[in-house]
């Protein structure tokens, strides 16, 4: 079920595009302000000591982590919905569950696919009506996401490079509260992120699904000694 989301007076690409802005909004409800992504644990060992070093940790991210595996799964679960074949929708969903390296960013994962599916209900509820939306309790966060997007109607790789913009943007503010550099810092690292967005987009489009796959292997580390961090500002 696709759902028209063309308000009146304006057209369908413009729609979709203010439905990703609030979406994708600090203020839109999932909670990603209480994640790092094992960025705290990395900052605790000295790895970021600067902003180049925190560039270059989110760009590794974006190219060989979770950024790139979250992006073929919107992708994947955009096309799916689009083509209404539900049973391969829940085959990406449990199979995006299961696909998370460390417990934390599992449940930094699944925790913002619950709250994302609840928010949507409070704003849009003709959307989680639909399949296979109204199936699923807990999914993760790009696979909520991305079959929202896909209902909307909205254009697949701008709800990917959104997304994965919110991401680093997300990424920069928890640095901002962890490391010793200032809103300046933050905007220029943001600035440059965002210039390797639309080539990252070009590239996965290359990419066929089932090479879905990381090797952000200090990401994971990170994550996994956070767990047992003593003072810890996220829960990721």
């Amino acid at each position: 079920m696709r759902i028209d989301a063309h308000s009146p007076g304006g057209d369908a690409g413009e729609s979709g595009l203010l439905l990703l802005q609030a979406w994708l909004s600090p203020a839109f409800p999932v909670g990603g302000y209480s994640y790092s992504h094992g960025l705290e644990y990395a900052v605790e060992a000295g790895a970021l000591p600067d902003r180049a070093a925190l560039q270059n940790w989110i760009e590794g991210i974006l190219l060989f982590g979770s950024g790139r595996n979250d992006a073929l799964l919107i992708r994947e679960i955009h096309r799916a919905v689009t083509a209404q074949e539900f049973e391969r929708c829940d085959e990406i969903a449990a199979f995006a569950a299961a696909f998370r390296g460390t417990a934390e960013l599992a449940l930094e994962a699944s925790a913002q696919g619950a709250a994302f599916l609840k928010a949507l209900i409070a704003g849009w509820p003709e959307f989680v009506a639909a399949e296979p939306l109204r199936q699923w309790k807990r999914p993760v966060y790009p696979v909520a996401f991305g079959a929202a997007a896909a209902v909307a109607g909205i254009d697949p790789r701008l709800a990917i490079v959104t997304y994965l913009h919110a991401f680093c943007s997300n990424l920069v503010s928890a640095a901002l509260r962890l490391m010793p550099i200032g809103q300046s810092d933050g905007l220029a690292c943001l600035a440059n992120l965002s210039k390797t967005l639309p080539s990252l987009a070009d590239a996965l489009e290359l990419v066929p699904f089932d090479d879905i796959g990381a090797a952000a292997l200090m990401v994971d580390f990170c994550s996994m000694r956070h767990e047992t961090q003593y003072t810890r500002l996220f829960r990721s």
